[in-house]
Formats: structure tokens, C-alpha cells, sequence
């Protein structure tokens, strides 16, 4: 049993057939996916798809890129998280690659999801691009280690990997895993504890090899999975098998 921990099925590469991806998700084992909210203008059509099917959960928040429309309250997160199939808050977090000239703003919304995220208990969905070392310290700052969460996509170095663990945060590999040139990476994923790790695929981005440059979808986070068992030098249902209890423990998810 696998688990995609962060997908967009509402992007338009993939909404338009839902149908065929999840069931291209379930015939590869893959048991559930979260479905990442990245603004409140579209929140509902993510919630109406967790709603729908059974195997696809939510999460509620404004992406760190995403400049125009509503600016989400602490109250409006916490509102929104208490539906039955929304399990995290996020995504959120910084990204100084396309904002480095004025990233305050950035900042401050990320501390409202951060208190949005410990007043209702769910944990966090962070993304961070040149921009490690402030995010780190607003977790720190806010008390994040309270909710706890996880960080996802993770492009960042053994020494952002360790103060993110210490936090008490899962570390999210996706399908750059796979990629040749992902060394650093690799390097991670063999001494994050694999009690603390998740896979993803960051769908419809980031096909893994052998799909790299196609559209994304969750059916291929098994190569996500086989790729940290190779490296590890484990079972792939071993990595599978543990990706998918950290899930369920993190999220508080029962998939039985």
C-alpha cells in the first residue's frame, strides 16, 4: 500500500480526468492521495474532490507564490480544516527563488498558517525554496514543533533535513529523487530515519524517471518509493509499508 502525500488533481493537467487518474492510482497500489489546497479561490473544488472519493483527502492554504485573491485568516484556516476530509494545513511556507526582492509579506502569511495549524491540532504542509534558513526560524518562532508537519518536496541539505527532525517534521521525497543529477538528495534520503519519512509526487509536476518531462500523476510514487528502497538497500514494501504508517500517523489517517 502506498500513499502520494501531496498531489494537485485540480490542476488543470489532471481535473479533467479524474476518473482514469484515480483509477491508474488504485491499480498501482496507491490507496490515497492528498489533494494540496494553493489559494481560497479554489478551495472548494479541492474539498468537493476529497468529498467525492474516498481515497483523497485535503489540505487548506495559500500557496507562498500565490499573490492575488483572498489573504487567508488564522479563523478562515481553521474554519475550512474542520472539514472531515481535510487533514493538514498548507500549502504554505517561503520562496525566495521568484520573491527575493520583498519576501515580508510572505512571512507573515506563513505565521498565520503556522497558528492556524496549532489552534486546530492538523499538521503543517511546508514548502521552501531559497529560503531555509527563514523558515526554519519562524517554525521555531511560532512553535511548530506543537502542530508538527512535514516538509515537502524536500530540495534542501542533511543539515536543513536534521533541524526539520528536530522539530519534530517528516521529510517528503518526490519524484526528483529519481533524477541523475539529484545527488545531494539521495544523500538525504539514506539518513533521514525511515520513521520520518513520506513520499510524493507534487502531481502534475516532477514526473519521476522514466517519466520525467510528462505530466505527473499519483500512480507513479511507487517509483518514488522504489528508488529510496534502492537506495536504502531495502524491500520496496518495506519503504511502502513505512511511508504509509508515518502518513497515517502524522495526519491522524485510518486506511483500513
Amino acid at each position: 500500500m502506498l500513499v502520494d502525500s501531496h498531489c494537485h488533481l485540480d490542476f488543470p493537467e489532471l481535473s479533467g480526468r479524474l476518473g482514469q487518474v484515480i483509477e491508474s492510482m488504485n491499480s498501482s497500489g496507491v490507496f490515497a492521495a492528498v489533494c494540496i489546497g494553493v489559494s481560497l479561490e479554489n478551495i472548494e473544488t479541492v474539498l468537493d474532490m476529497a468529498a467525492t472519493h474516498d481515497c483523497l483527502y485535503a489540505s487548506v492554504g495559500v500557496h507562498p507564490e500565490h499573490q492575488e485573491g483572498i489573504e487567508p485568516s488564522i479563523d478562515q484556516l481553521v474554519w475550512l480544516a474542520s472539514h472531515p476530509k481535510v487533514i493538514g494545513i498548507g500549502e504554505t511556507g517561503l520562496d525566495y527563488y521568484w520573491h527575493k526582492d520583498r519576501p515580508e509579506w510572505q512571512r507573515d502569511r506563513f505565521r498565520v498558517h503556522i497558528r492556524a495549524a496549532r489552534q486546530c491540532g492538523k499538521p503543517l504542509i511546508v514548502h521552501t525554496r531559497d529560503a531555509a534558513e527563514d523558515t526554519l526560524r519562524l517554525l521555531r518562532e511560532e512553535g511548530a514543533i506543537e502542530a508538527g508537519g512535514v516538509m515537502h518536496c524536500f530540495t534542501e541539505s542533511r543539515e536543513v533535513a536534521s533541524a526539520a527532525l528536530e522539530l519534530g517534521f517528516h521529510i517528503s521525497f518526490s519524484g526528483i529523487i529519481t533524477f541523475n543529477n539529484a545527488k545531494e538528495i539521495k544523500d538525504v534520503a539514506k539518513s533521514v530515519p525511515l520513521d520520518r519519512i513520506l513520499i510524493e509526487t507534487d502531481a502534475p509536476y516532477l514526473a519521476p524517471v522514466p517519466y520525467r518531462g510528462k505530466t505527473n500523476e499519483p500512480a507513479y510514487v511507487r517509483y518514488v518509493a522504489e528508488e529510496i528502497a534502492r537506495l536504502r538497500n531495502l524491500p520496496v514494501e518495506a519503504v511502502a509499508q513505512a511511508t504509509t504508517e508515518n502518513f497515517c500517523r502524522l495526519f491522524k489517517v485510518n486506511l483500513n
